[in-house]
């Protein structure tokens, strides 16, 4: 994937914290540190979280670097971890964030104490989101973690385009209440999420797809999401423009790395080393990557 053509570090404050559902906690960042925020505008864009190692004191934060990655001092023990972002309000300079919060992470520990005025680091956001021109219908379907891009997209859905829209959660207490644009169809699924099986690929498979050109866009845990994929390339055979499918979370995450860790090193160096090919088809390099993952049972 590319790194987005400019790549800033932003100091920014809490300014308020919001407790959205049982699940999810909202957080709108403000400060001086936001001048110059680029966003993509793309509904699902994300960007990179820098959080304090412990606590909620202030983070060592990095400096970009002219490859488009960052650098951080030695000896920093800074957090980073990845989210979307719900909202960015360029005239008030806030940036909204939504967190699922749980027991255990990082990230999710960190948002369940914060406090307005405590400081972390975020960089410039990139989308995924890549509809093909002329399309008629798209379905967005995402858990939890999906939740915040897949509103955000819904709400941004483009006039004339029939949006579907399936968000799973683990119950009605995680439902949240949306004003959508007419056209726009919601539908709540309650499981998943850590809680049981997910069935965001059982949705998927369900789905009718018009044939009028359309977009699917799809976010969850990896080993669904993988399946999603499998379903939309190798089942239905749709082009790779016609789809975007993003792993956002790994169920037993500490076990998986684990696991990947203790694969050959030939094999995790083949992992690495085939995304460096830029002259291949990427959807052929994900296929290699999913395969070989699956054949060591991962």
């Amino acid at each position: 994937m590319s790194r987005p053509a400019v790549n800033r570090v932003h100091r920014v404050e809490v300014e308020s914290v919001e407790r959205l559902t049982p699940g999810m906690v909202r957080i709108v960042f403000v400060g001086d540190g936001l001048e110059g925020f680029l966003t993509s505008g793309v509904g699902d864009e994300y960007l990179r979280l820098f959080l304090p190692a412990s606590g909620h004191e202030e983070p060592v934060l990095p400096e970009p670097t002219d490859d488009g990655y960052w650098e951080f001092p030695e000896g920093a023990t800074t957090e980073v971890r990845t989210y979307t972002v719900r909202s960015w309000d360029p005239v008030f300079g806030r940036l909204t964030i939504d967190f699922v919060v749980h027991d255990g992470g990082i990230a999710a520990t960190w948002a369940l104490g914060a406090q307005p005025g405590h400081v972390v680091g975020v960089n410039t956001p990139r989308g995924l989101y890549d509809p093909p021109e002329g399309i008629r219908w798209q379905l967005l379907v995402a858990d939890a973690t999906g939740l915040p891009a897949a509103l955000r997209l819904a709400e941004q859905a483009p006039a004339g385009v029939r949006t579907r829209v399936v968000l799973e959660v683990a119950d009605a207490a995680d439902q949240q209440r949306v004003d959508l644009p007419a056209g726009v169809e919601l539908t709540w699924v309650h499981g998943g999420n850590g809680h049981g099986p997910s069935r965001v690929d059982e949705i998927v498979a369900a789905s009718d797809f018009p044939r009028e050109p359309g977009y699917v866009w799809v976010a969850g845990e990896t080993r669904v999401t993988r399946a999603v994929r499998k379903h939309l390339r190798h089942e239905l055979r749709l082009p790779a423009t016609d789809y975007k499918v993003v792993g956002y979370w790994t169920a037993n995450a500490e076990q998986w790395s684990e696991r990947f860790e203790a694969l050959p090193d030939d094999v995790r160096l083949r992992l690495r080393e085939m995304w460096d090919d830029e002259t291949r088809d990427i959807e052929e390099v994900e296929d290699e990557y999913e395969a070989t993952l699956e054949a060591h049972g991962l």
